[in-house]
């Protein structure tokens, strides 16, 4: 298949730190590569793949663009500017790439990264009989139920970069955005609870992030908490393959989850929320435990008791089975198959 991979253009494909969306399409990009594809990834110049690189930017313009429509104009642009070179296109991108993709007469993929904000809902209704979509959940396909969908693709991780660890350390891990829907400050309360170490690697990028930090988090921190910012891949896998448990915490319908995949790669449990994806990504007993938003610190608390009854090596299997980069792959060759077949 001639696959063009259309990636966000504010970071470089893979990220040089926090970007899962960059993640996820680099090891997808490489992937179909691998498989013997003729793949031409779209994303800026500063990017690295096994694929053809095509770009708008030379350099990433960095996170303080996100959503800049110039920057996304103008990639679309340079990669809808000669669709017949395709089969298909796979945009991970909406606004712009959305527009000029149903135009361009060519089969559209759009994987649903994010939540559906009101504005993604009128974009999808729009042109749900121009686009084939993927939900990267069940959960997030139950939000918009009648979109045509090419499949749910669970998100991958490339297995080799998260070192299996079967022996622990005794403190726990917190890894995300500073917002409250994530539910750091929860996590302060459930290692407070635990009487625990905790250790927090934070992305404090908007305004309200930095003031929930300031406002709420920071001043209930317990003594000794370790504060990190945006990690390297190494020191990030370091983290989560040492730590006794990852704290995920959510009050939101997020859609997938990378950090408890991450996690489960290096054999360590995941204690979450009853939210999203969850249910779907962590075997409750099996590879973590998942609690009740209301009343996580308490049922946290008392879930770390049992870690030791998680087998490192069944977290482990569970990443290697549906969310490996070799899964990931597999299940878009499917949708794409699927989608040329259809001929629509």
């Amino acid at each position: 298949m001639r696959i063009a991979q259309v990636a966000p253009p504010w970071l470089p494909v893979p990220p040089r730190g926090y970007g899962g969306i960059e993640w996820v399409v680099s090891l997808l990009a490489d992937g179909l590569a691998e498989r013997g594809h003729d793949v031409t990834l779209f994303a800026t110049g500063d990017s690295t793949t096994r694929a053809t690189l095509r770009f708008a930017f030379e350099r990433a313009p960095g996170p303080e663009a996100i959503n800049s429509p110039w920057h996304d104009a103008a990639h679309a642009v340079v990669a809808f500017r000669e669709p017949e070179r395709f089969d298909l296109f796979h945009i991970h991108t909406p606004w712009a790439s959305m527009a000029a993709g149903v135009a361009s007469g060519r089969p559209v993929v759009h994987t649903l990264h994010g939540a559906f904000i009101d504005e993604m809902r009128d974009l999808c209704s729009r042109v749900t009989d121009r686009v084939w979509f993927v939900a990267i959940s069940e959960a997030q396909r139950r939000h918009m139920p009648d979109l045509r969908y090419g499949g749910v693709v669970y998100n991958g991780v490339d297995l080799e970069a998260y070192p299996f660890r079967e022996v622990k350390e005794d403190f726990l891990l917190f890894l995300g955005r500073c917002g409250p829907e994530k539910g750091v400050l929860r996590a302060v309360h459930a290692a407070r609870e635990a009487g625990m170490s905790l250790v927090l690697a934070l992305k404090m990028a908007h305004p309200e992030e930095v003031e929930h930090w300031e406002r709420e988090v920071k001043p209930d921190l317990p003594p000794g908490t370790e504060v990190l910012m945006e990690l390297t891949p190494d020191r990030k896998a370091d983290l989560l393959g040492r730590a006794r448990a990852v704290l995920f915490p959510i009050d939101w319908d997020e859609p997938f989850g990378l950090v408890m995949v991450e996690a489960m790669a290096c054999g360590t449990p995941v204690i979450a929320t009853h939210r999203g994806s969850v249910p779907e990504v962590v075997a409750d007993g099996e590879t973590g435990f998942v609690v009740s938003v209301e009343d996580y610190p308490r049922e946290a608390a008392a879930a770390l008791e049992r870690t030791s009854d998680i087998d490192p090596s069944a977290c482990r299997t569970r990443v290697e089975k549906l969310f490996s980069k070799e899964a990931m792959v597999g299940g878009y060759e499917r949708v794409f198959e699927r989608v040329l077949a259809d001929g629509d």
